[in-house]
């Protein structure tokens, strides 16, 4: 399924290859996408994009005399990495009129019932697919992430309601690349910056794991949204290639 903030109508729309690419540079770092929801003691640091996208493909190796030598990044001083992220993050807090009190949280946790995701998958329209695929697509994904509201009424006791209003996840060979999947956000809560926090956060958190080569498909309805979050169609010319059965 397409990555998108669930505003695409329809899978059948012309898709778009997007990737993006970060790099540390001798640890000083220029800005050019913006990760917020920091937590308040957490060191400031921003990311640019690489130059090259075929460089950040071969990155890693390095050719001579028609031999190839692996060559290891050096390791930042223990002093200069990034706290890990914390599994869950409260991105809003709000009390309703009628006194129920919410809270939105992004998670990496990974814990995704099929079936609400298949509830919220219904909401903005995406087609069904096999249950048992779902499953496994999660569970062989390298990032899950999800937003949940959680819910409680005044004056009651216990954990409240929890419900599932977006979802995000990522594939990867664990070293240089990742790709995006599954963007989407409940209807109910778009409008509200929460589609553009989960990638974000989702693209932290494979920074943090080293992850510098972030690819995406996207329809063209939601292709501003991804160039505002860093991310380039068609990076020097390249075209994205696709393979199906035509029957």
């Amino acid at each position: 399924m397409l990555s998108s903030a669930t505003f695409a109508s329809s899978s059948m729309c012309q898709i778009r290859p997007m990737t993006c690419h970060f790099e540390k540079r001798d640890q000083l770092l220029t800005h050019r996408v913006y990760f917020g929801l920091r937590q308040a003691n957490r060191r400031e640091k921003s990311w640019s994009l690489k130059a090259g996208f075929w460089d950040s493909i071969k990155s890693g190796f390095l050719k001579n005399n028609n031999t190839t030598e692996i060559i290891e990044p050096p390791s930042a001083p223990t002093e200069e990495e990034e706290e890990p992220m914390p599994e869950e993050i409260v991105l809003i807090e709000r009390t309703e009129p009628d006194g129920t009190f919410e809270q939105i949280i992004f998670s990496l946790s990974g814990d995704v019932d099929v079936y609400d995701l298949q509830a919220l998958c219904d909401k903005v329209g995406w087609p069904r697919r096999p249950l048992t695929k779902v499953a496994a697509s999660l569970r062989n994904s390298y990032l899950v992430a999800t937003l949940h509201s959680k819910t409680k009424s005044s004056g009651t006791e216990g954990d409240g309601r929890k419900q599932l209003i977006g979802m995000a996840r990522a594939t990867s060979d664990h070293a240089f690349n990742a790709t995006i999947w599954d963007v989407l956000v409940d209807p109910s809560y778009q409008g509200q910056g929460l589609g553009k926090a989960l990638v974000e956060q989702l693209i932290r958190a494979l920074l943090q794991r080293d992850i510098g080569n972030i690819t995406l498909f996207a329809d063209n309805k939601v292709v501003d949204f991804y160039k505002n979050l860093g991310f380039e169609a068609d990076p020097e010319g390249i075209k994205g290639m696709f393979w199906y059965p035509r029957y």
